[in-house]
């Protein structure tokens, strides 16, 4: 018979790691700042200036009281190096700069969206990082089409930052809502840019897709939130991201064919495949550049790009090697910026090209080393999603879905950054620091600390996965014994 003992010889239950109160409030914390970085033109247009300064301020002081109360590891032998010689650069740039306030108030912002994508990446694994992405991004989703459906049917009329109401006097680039739900117009959201909107909802429905695929508990709202993003992407209409989304399908059916390469040499003869039909992609893009612009609703200068890009040309030609000093972005009332580049009667804030954007401020150095850093992201990011695990004598693991995530990020980044400069701010730059680093510190998927392979979530992803993986292996299987068996058959 059994009997209650006062002594237990194992110690009291307790709470799995991820599902303790100190975790759950980690990862809120987490998805707050994932938020501000995917929606900060959000809190410009709600707080103004100011008010985000004091925002971004506040959440740069918690992170280093969690980061240090916590005892969080942030791995200081795989720190990513070349974005930390960026920033270096960047931060020097103020001695030779031309506009040395503008420097240093973007360098500190700068400063601040490095070190929360490295919080991020050093706290959450990559399944909790990839939910926390996803987390924050139903908020911009979600809030973009209430605002859009409060705009439209409570307010009826345009309306431009602070929520005042339009009263005719103002330039079209300057609402925060255009009120064109209902009328079919380009749409913009809370982020009060049709082209912010569009590459968030495009990287919505990455996520979300890799969430299902990774096994997810409850897919039917992502399902549900994938065909939200996709309504939004539709409606906020913007021909970069187009592009951006053909090249993430283009990207993904790479990978799927590199991963099913079976024998010696196929991956080879996949990589000649794929490099004989850039070059001729490439060569019919040019060629028929003219009537895909069209189709795009572009006109042949890149909806006026063109004549923004010489300007920043002439002046990178003044400092070819060092640049004229970081501003990232211009800001409109320094006296070099206030009327330089004018579009639609308002002061241009960036180069709309981070190469070029780049190339003015901090020459070819500063080019150089943002180029390490891109192709130390797609570098490591191929190998991640095309490569089975492997840390020891086992080869056959089977593949994760979260693997292919840095990727596909990568390329939406570095299509964005042909015609924008975004990928250098906000959440374009805190997602690649965030990736680069993340990627170094933890390189493979549930492999490495506790932290990372722990979570109950991840053991049901992985489980979810395995079966996937076996089912299809298993096929596989079945179909070889079947043919052997035939062959077989006929040599008899």
């Amino acid at each position: 018979m059994a009997a209650l003992s006062s002594h237990p010889v194992a110690p009291a239950p307790t709470a799995p790691a991820r599902a303790s109160t100190r975790h759950l409030l980690l990862r809120a914390y987490c998805i707050l700042l994932l938020f501000i970085a995917l929606a900060t033109t959000f809190w410009f247009n709600l707080l103004g200036a100011v008010g985000l300064a004091i925002l971004l301020a506040a959440t740069a002081v918690a992170t280093l009281v969690i980061w240090i109360a916590g005892r969080i590891p942030l791995g200081w032998r795989r720190l990513p190096w070349f974005v930390l010689a960026y920033v270096a650069w960047a931060a020097a740039s103020v001695i030779w700069s031309s506009w040395r306030d503008a420097t240093a108030i973007t360098w500190a912002v700068l400063a601040i969206t490095t070190m929360q994508g490295l919080f991020v990446a050093a706290a959450l694994s990559w399944r909790g990082l990839v939910r926390a992405i996803a987390s924050a991004l139903k908020w911009v989703m979600g809030l973009s089409l209430l605002f859009e459906l409060w705009v439209s049917l409570i307010v009826q009329a345009p309306i431009l930052p602070n929520f005042l109401l339009w009263s005719g006097q103002h330039e079209v680039e300057l609402y925060w809502s255009r009120n064109n739900l209902l009328d079919g117009g380009r749409i913009q959201g809370i982020v009060g840019n049709a082209h912010l909107l569009a590459v968030a909802a495009l990287v919505a429905i990455i996520v979300f897709a890799v969430r299902i695929a990774s096994g997810a508990s409850r897919r039917p709202a992502l399902y549900g939130w994938i065909v939200l993003s996709a309504f939004l992407l539709w409606r906020a209409n913007s021909a970069t991201v187009w592009v951006a989304g053909a090249a993430v399908l283009v990207v993904f059916a790479t990978i799927w064919l590199m991963r099913r390469a079976q024998r010696p040499g196929a991956r080879t003869r996949l990589y000649a495949g794929f490099a004989a039909v850039a070059i001729l992609g490439a060569g019919a893009l040019l060629a028929l550049r003219e009537p895909l612009l069209a189709a795009l609703g572009k006109s042949d200068d890149f909806t006026g790009r063109t004549e923004i890009w010489r300007a920043v040309l002439a002046r990178a030609a003044e400092h070819p090697v060092v640049g004229s000093g970081y501003s990232t972005p211009w800001f409109p009332w320094v006296p070099q910026f206030d009327g330089w580049i004018v579009v639609n009667g308002l002061t241009v804030f960036h180069a709309h090209s981070m190469w070029l954007d780049v190339l003015m401020q901090l020459g070819i150095v500063g080019v150089v080393l943002l180029a390490l850093v891109m192709l130390s992201l797609l570098w490591r990011s191929w190998f991640f999603a095309v490569d089975r695990p492997r840390f020891d004598l086992v080869a056959t693991r089977p593949y994760s879905a979260v693997a292919v995530l840095p990727t596909l990020l990568a390329t939406v980044l570095l299509v964005q950054g042909l015609m924008e400069s975004r990928p250098l701010m906000e959440w374009g730059w805190m997602f690649i620091v965030m990736l680069v680093f993340k990627l170094k510190q933890t390189p493979l998927v549930d492999v490495g600390p506790r932290e990372e392979r722990g979570s109950p979530h991840s053991r049901r992803e992985r489980q979810a996965e395995a079966r996937a993986a076996a089912a299809a292996s298993g096929a596989g299987a079945s179909s070889g014994v079947a043919a052997t068996s035939g062959a077989a058959a006929r040599t008899a």
